[in-house]
């Protein structure tokens, strides 16, 4: 093996014990935000399981909306509301940082 082959060998085994490093660190530093990292999963599975079920989803509407239709046209306005600012906020978002939105 010549010295630059080795040179390489020992500048990669460097590299990865420091990232090795990096990831202790983070892993440390990041377990503040595992409530965070939990919310966010458990909202992912509960879209999944929406996304799967929605008939179950549109069945339970329907009933409340039967059972208290004044409640549920102020909610679904109030989610109408909030999906129209999310898409704005989107757009504006999308004019404004058009490389980092890309990446």
């Amino acid at each position: 093996m010549n010295s630059r082959a080795i040179e390489l060998a020992l500048k990669k085994q460097r590299l990865q014990i420091a990232g090795d490093g990096l990831r202790t660190d983070f892993a440390r530093h990041a377990t503040g935000l595992m409530p965070v990292f939990v919310g966010a999963d458990i909202a992912v599975v509960g879209a999944q399981w929406i996304r799967r079920n929605k008939e179950i989803v549109v069945a339970v509407a329907v009933a409340l909306l039967i059972i208290q239709p004044g409640s549920i046209i102020g909610w679904a306005r109030r989610g109408f509301v909030m999906w129209r600012l999310w898409r704005d906020f989107r757009d504006f978002l999308d004019r404004r940082l058009p490389p980092i939105r890309q990446r």
